[in-house]
């Protein structure tokens, strides 16, 4: 009876397991393993399997961690009013660095693998001869680009003190969030029309006058 029950119980956490490899979804899937974790500490208490006990009691905690980290994250989104700025959210899971004057930080074609806050200094958007100035997000139409390319080049015109956020990182952000997948897709669309307004500027009369493009705002 006890053996039935010890094979019952670890073939429940084997189950739970496998299906957390493949959830998206980063709470449901910090909540199955955690349940995988429980399953397969009984199943080797109940087998005196010290191993596996000692194994998958060392992760409940560790998964246990996770999931608070990832309940306080969804919360202070959810509490996040519409129009707060997206680099808000996005700041405290940004790594900083400096970049000096003169330094190219992608070219046009590039595989994109970051996006970037800007957080002192300027940058230019070199095919556009467009300066970014502090509080302004740059890189995230690559990060979703079909083909995952950089648009533009990018350039530091001076020193610059930077926040950057892998593609990795974004992917699991916008899977635990789906109103933070909104506005990131708000972002990438407002930025889309801006080089819009600056391909019709380049295709106007050159007689005529044409407006300067006000800089996008880091909201989106």
């Amino acid at each position: 009876m006890t053996l039935t029950l010890a094979y019952a119980v670890g073939f429940l956490g084997a189950g739970l397991m496998l299906a957390s490899y493949m959830m998206k979804a980063m709470l449901p899937l910090r909540l199955a393993a955690l349940a995988a974790c429980v399953c397969l500490v009984a199943y080797g208490a109940l087998t005196q399997a010290l191993p596996t006990l000692l194994l998958y009691a060392a992760l409940i905690p560790i998964n246990i961690k996770k999931t608070v980290q990832l309940k306080r994250l969804i919360a202070a989104i959810e509490q996040v009013k519409d129009n707060t700025p997206v680099s808000e959210w996005l700041l405290p899971h940004m790594s900083r660095r400096t970049v000096k004057a003169g330094e190219w930080l992608w070219h046009k074609g590039d595989a994109a693998q970051e996006m970037l806050y800007l957080h002192s200094g300027q940058l230019r958007l070199v095919e556009h001869d467009e300066l970014l100035n502090p509080g302004e997000l740059v890189g995230e139409i690559g990060l979703f680009a079909p083909d995952n390319r950089r648009t533009l080049s990018l350039r530091c015109e001076t020193d610059c003190v930077l926040f950057s956020l892998s593609a990795d990182a974004l992917q699991q952000l916008y899977f635990q969030s789906p109103k933070l997948g909104y506005h990131v897709m708000r972002l990438i669309v407002a930025r889309l029309l801006h080089d819009a307004d600056f391909l019709q500027a380049d295709k106007a009369p050159t007689e005529a006058p044409v407006l300067e493009s006000a800089p996008l705002s880091v909201g989106g």
